[in-house]
């Protein structure tokens, strides 16, 4: 059975006490209301899958210009604010911990989404390969606008007062959202900078607007309660990078200098051939970093248990499984059955493949 498995047993991430080491992954389901507030139906959603042992909010935009698609939800106005009040309510009232995501698109945009339908913005003017996705359906991507150097800071308060305002909202901590080829890993990964400024060029250079926003956050809730999230070898986005693992080991370096409460890797690609993925030594990552690992990419029960109890992580998030499995740590626990997703539901829609999968006792 591995009941005993410590993956079901509490840990202590910082502060903050966890049921178990079972983690509800950032997960977009393109819901929210006029105005990118919360959806109302996200305190049941969360509220249900208070059962794991920490949840991951959706990504969220830190500004108006951080969307990229339809429906997502911010953390810039006082309405998504009282929004996300709801949702954090309704999971510490089921006695469970969440952290909220803080994201910014860059370039994984559309002008139609954009404030005044502008160009969305990126480290270097790079099309991205691909369509957006919009208000009217696909449409090819643009070529975003470069940010100029003195842009910057302002980009990194949107992130400081993001995590003031997730603060604000009653949440447990917050995620820095670095992967799939958002923002931050834009500037990160080499196939998508070409600065010439203090900002391109060498690793260090490239982490440097990464760390600047790690370190604003911070500023906000103390280390204990930042995680970051990353993806050294997703495609995902039209993206890679030149030599993953020296981009990726400096920034878990530097990360665990700074004693964040985690590392949150995607530990390949969703949905892809893994032989088709650069080579990648998760193992190393984890001991550049050393503080708590949390591992994320298409991870079972049984794959979960072993990673945990084999010492290869500390954490494992899982995805789909949460979606359609709102008591998913009890099914986990008594190895029972798990209901299938409906992928037609995953990013539209409103209660329906939302808040209505049974639990075990209704199922």
């Amino acid at each position: 059975m591995h009941h005993d498995s410590a993956l079901f047993q509490p840990f202590d991430l910082g502060p903050t006490r966890l049921t178990s080491r079972i983690v509800m992954a950032p997960l977009t389901r393109n819901r929210a209301r006029d105005g990118n507030v919360p959806s109302p139906f996200a305190p049941t959603y969360y509220g249900q899958r208070a059962g794991a042992g920490l949840l991951i909010t959706e990504a969220t935009q830190v500004c108006p210009e951080g969307q990229g698609y339809p429906r997502t939800p911010g953390i810039h106005s006082a309405e998504q604010v009282a929004g996300w009040k709801k949702v954090t309510e309704s999971v510490h009232d089921h006695g469970g911990r969440i952290f909220l995501q803080l994201w910014h698109v860059g370039r994984i945009s559309h002008s139609s989404l954009q404030p005044g339908g502008k160009l969305p913005v990126a480290p270097s003017a790079i099309r991205p390969a691909g369509k957006a996705v919009t208000l009217s359906g696909l449409v090819p991507f643009e070529t975003p606008r470069a940010l100029a150097s003195d842009e910057l800071p302002g980009i990194v308060e949107s992130y400081r007062a993001g995590a003031r305002n997730a603060l604000e909202a009653g949440f447990d901590g917050v995620e820095v959202h670095g992967a799939n080829g958002y923002l931050l890993d834009q500037f990160l990964r080499s196939s998508t900078n070409r600065r010439t400024d203090q900002y391109g060029g060498t690793v260090d250079r490239r982490a440097r607007l990464l760390f600047e926003v790690i370190e604003a956050v911070i500023s906000v809730w103390g280390a204990n309660r930042v995680g970051l999230r990353l993806s050294p070898v997703s495609r995902f986005n039209d993206i890679r990078d030149d030599d993953p693992q020296a981009t990726y080991d400096h920034v878990a370096r530097r990360a665990a200098a700074l004693g964040l409460a985690y590392l949150h890797v995607i530990e390949g690609e969703a949905g892809a051939d893994a032989a088709l993925l650069q080579p990648f030594d998760y193992g190393r990552l984890r001991l550049a970093f050393a503080g708590p690992y949390m591992a994320n990419c298409g991870y079972d029960r049984a794959r979960a248990i072993a990673a945990i109890d084999s010492g290869a992580a500390d954490l494992i998030s899982f995805g789909k499984d949460f979606i359609s499995n709102p008591d998913l740590v009890e099914r986990l626990k008594r190895n029972a059955p798990l209901n299938a997703w409906n992928a037609d539901t995953f990013y539209a829609g409103e209660e329906k493949g939302y808040t209505d999968y049974p639990a075990l006792a209704t199922a």
